[in-house]
């Protein structure tokens, strides 16, 4: 039963009593895990570019900038760096003896071998000039570099000889290379409100050297709404309360910044996660793949935009045009009867099928990294259709659905890029298209008290299940994410 006090509090967090007593429900019921048909693999469900067709899809994407679109590169990077240090916080809180130990051991021993190999050693070993805190812990203090406390996006990943990038400058870096556009280039982050202003810092040096270029650089910020927050439950599905007995809400995971990607101004958008990034000297690959995939995307877009003119201007034989791209680009199932139904029934099947935004994700062999992978997932309208799927969607006690995860040959780097408005340059309302069973609950605990947690439907999971979609194979050459501080290290991360 909600209090009073209770309704003032989701009044203020925009949140509807609607909404809570559905994720009370949801708790109840818990989430249906994804009917898996196949893994998508290369000819099923991943388009392999041919060499040959490189250029033709760089030039579709170039026209398109050509023709004034605007593009913006999106770069989810709120939340801080504290899972990048897990292993370094082991180090820190252990007791002498036990930390002398683990000093000899990996990773610890690798790190203060390999130090000067970190781009923010210098600023590290200034810290160190003055204090007798070991290296580690300068490393993650606040009376360091509380790098442990802070966003993977503000932290020197790259150096260049006397100067160092952090992973946002990396992504302004990125974006002029492939995402420029009239003479400028828009990037927008997801950040946290506390670390806006370590943001706006950390972007300077890179940002003005771009500019003196000739390049106008805009930088836009978004913060995950609060009324994105999602309940925590008690493991018998009741309101959890703190000890002060308010309600808990706990943030709803990256798919509640579909509202973020939903508010941003944009026809074309590349979406590329914060630590996706490399050096310099790896960029030509990256910047070519995104044009790529940028090109593939529209001339399937132009394609669409072209049959549902046709379809609204009355041009009846764009019927068998539309569905002979529905049989080869999306598999579509057609309910029962359809070849008997007249043409206007034929034509609303169509644009349900059609008018919805357009994305492609690209894809990477599998080798051992953890993340979602491409699969062929049937909903419950019983279209087959390609999605993005995490393992823990996956029914563990269903030896089937566990055996078609096995057969994944390739993963999901998080490479995507998407078309936002319909052929008549009107934004879609991107709330539309979202499986709102595409959830996740998991199990946390706050003051030793043991609750429920629910995460909405991830961005490029749930959130994008009802999109267009299509996978293309990128090398691995484009995906460096760095997950732990060890990463650095890694030769993508390292100077030529």
């Amino acid at each position: 039963m909600l209090q009073e006090k209770d309704k003032e509090l989701l009044s203020k967090k925009g949140i509807s009593v609607e909404q809570v007593e559905k994720q009370l429900a949801q708790f109840k019921s818990g989430f249906p895990f994804a009917d898996v048909q196949r893994a998508a693999t290369i000819g099923d469900g991943i388009a392999r570019i041919a060499d040959a067709d490189n250029q033709k899809y760089v030039g579709v994407y170039n026209d398109a900038l050509a023709k004034g679109k605007r593009v913006v590169k999106f770069i989810p990077a709120s939340g801080a760096a504290t899972r990048m240090f897990k292993a370094m916080f082991e180090f820190k809180n252990a007791s002498p003896e036990k930390k002398a130990e683990m000093a000899k051991q990996k990773p610890y021993n690798e790190f203060i071998a390999r130090l000067d190999d970190f781009a923010f050693s210098p600023d590290l070993k200034k810290f160190k000039a003055n204090q007798t805190s070991d290296y580690i812990s300068l490393m993650l203090d606040e009376n360091g570099l509380g790098y442990g406390q802070k966003p993977k996006g503000v932290l020197k990943f790259h150096s260049y000889g006397a100067t160092a990038r952090t992973a946002a400058e990396e992504h302004i870096m990125e974006g002029f290379s492939y995402a420029k556009s009239n003479g400028e280039v828009n990037l927008h982050f997801t950040v946290s409100p506390s670390h806006l202003e370590l943001f706006k810092a950390a972007i300077v040096p890179t940002k003005e050297a771009i500019e003196k270029n000739g390049c106008k650089v805009n930088i836009s910020y978004s913060f995950q709404k609060p009324s994105t927050d999602t309940l925590a439950a008690t493991m018998d599905n009741e309101p959890f309360r703190n000890d002060a007995g308010e309600l808990v809400f706990r943030p709803g995971g990256h798919g509640a910044l579909i509202e973020n990607l939903n508010d941003l101004d944009a026809d074309i958008v590349f979406i590329k996660n914060i630590d996706n990034v490399a050096q310099e000297h790896l960029l030509a690959t990256t910047a070519l793949y995104k044009k790529i995939i940028a090109g593939y995307a529209l001339e399937r877009k132009n394609k669409v935009d072209e049959l549902l003119r046709r379809l609204d201007n009355g041009d009846a034989s764009a019927i068998a045009d539309a569905i002979a791209f529905m049989d080869s680009e999306l598999k579509t199932i057609y309910p029962a009867g359809f070849a008997s139904l007249s043409d206007a029934k034929k034509i609303e099947f169509i644009r349900q099928t059609l008018d919805r935004p357009l994305r492609v994700c690209g894809m990477v062999k599998n080798e051992g990294e953890p993340g979602g992978g491409p699969f062929w997932v049937k909903g419950t309208d019983g279209q087959v259709t390609l999605q993005v799927v995490e393992s823990a969607q996956i029914d563990p006690n269903d030896s089937q659905k566990m055996g078609i995860m096995k057969q994944s040959t390739h993963f999901n780097p998080v490479d995507l890029f998407c078309c936002l408005k319909d052929r008549n340059g009107k934004k879609y309302d991107l709330a539309k298209f979202v499986d709102q069973n595409a959830g996740f609950i998991s199990y946390k605990s706050l003051n030793g008290k043991d609750l429920k947690a629910m995460e909405l439907p991830g961005l490029w999971n749930g959130a994008m299940a009802k999109w267009l979609t299509f996978f293309v194979e990128v090398p691995i050459d484009t995906f460096n994410p760095v997950k732990t501080v060890m990463d650095l290290l890694r030769p993508q991360h390292q100077p030529k």
